[in-house]
């Protein structure tokens, strides 16, 4: 199977020197693209003048990450897409045994590696740890970090298995499949659209896997802190939008009032911790919600009825019961 390793970069030059280096020297079995968004920096030259043998892609602006790897993408000649952040450090031999999965079970559309913390790296990382899932009312987390708690790495996720979404920070997908479902949703701009792709692909039977074999170390908000507010605005409303994409016809209207109302004690909290620009961006949120609610709702898919709900909240597991490892969660 031929595999694209691809980055996206805006204005990466720096991410792209201390990182792209371990792509280069432990990804032979692929050929590596660099998919630019525009960038203002010097990223071209920089990487014309370094890195040779990495082809580049230029966008025509800066399209985020949904559009910039939907427009790049359809110039790369391959059978696997590896969509790779350009803060992810890879290790030797990362690639084997994801390949080796592909070409075992073809249901398999998408896999991600074990993704561990750059900084820490005994922890598993925020942003994809061992795989994700999703609760009853559509709040992700991973095995390896429910919310602000990070496990440390003892081995407890060296296995493969099926999850519900893979991180966007390591994504390794079928080309065909990524075309069938006409690749990520480009109004979400930025955030959430993976879990949107795999939860699209999880209606069509297919299968999204975790594979402990494979490592990558990923440094994480390496272009909005987790703190942002404008990446609370997109993380916020676009967990909105995929919910009304997805969710059953039977639990649509319940779930996503129960979402708001939920969105709206985070909003309160904010307040108390002196962060009223992220309730702002809450509100905001809402209101593109609103907004947009019926373009939407003509995206819906055909709801699969299959069990991959945690049908718990994870919010009342992680802060009433005090559940803070996925291994205690019991469904």
């Amino acid at each position: 199977m031929k595999l694209a390793v691809v980055i996206l970069n805006w204005n990466g030059k720096h991410l792209l020197e201390n990182y792209l280096p371990s792509v280069i020297s432990y990804s032979k079995e692929a050929k590596i693209y660099i998919i630019d968004n525009a960038s203002t920096d010097d990223s071209i030259n920089f990487l014309k003048n370094n890195f040779p043998e990495v082809t580049i892609i230029q966008n025509s602006k800066n399209y985020g990450y949904a559009k910039g790897y939907n427009e790049g993408l359809k110039r790369i000649d391959a059978d696997i897409y590896c969509l790779l952040n350009s803060d992810v450090e890879v290790t030797p031999d990362w690639i084997t045994p994801i390949i080796s999965i592909f070409g075992e079970n073809k249901e398999i559309a998408i896999i991600q590696p074990k993704i561990k913390s750059y900084n820490n790296r005994s922890l598993f990382e925020y942003a994809g740890g061992a795989g994700g899932y999703i609760d009853k009312y559509g709040f992700p987390f991973c095995r390896g970090r429910i919310f602000d708690t990070l496990e440390e790495d003892n081995g407890q996720y060296n296995d493969d298995r099926e999850i519900f979404w893979a991180s966007g920070a390591c994504f390794f997908i079928r080309k065909s499949v990524f075309l069938e479902l006409n690749g990520f949703d480009e109004d979400f701009f930025a955030h959430q659209e993976e879990i949107d792709l795999c939860w699209r692909a999880l209606h069509r039977g297919d299968k999204v896997y975790y594979t402990g074999k494979s490592e990558v170390f990923h440094l994480g908000a390496a272009t909005l802190s987790y703190k942002n507010p404008k990446k609370v605005y997109l993380n916020f409303r676009n967990s909105l939008f995929m919910l009304l994409k997805n969710l059953p016809k039977e639990r649509l209207i319940s779930i996503i009032f129960f979402r708001m109302v939920l969105d709206g004690i985070a909003g309160i909290y904010f307040v108390f911790q002196g962060k009223l620009i992220n309730t702002i961006a809450i509100i905001k949120a809402h209101f593109s919600f609103y907004r947009y609610i019926v373009h939407f709702y003509r995206k819906r898919e055909k709801s699969v009825q299959k069990n991959y709900f945690l049908v718990q909240s994870i919010i009342y597991l992680y802060c009433i019961r005090k559940i803070k490892l996925f291994k205690n969660i019991k469904n």
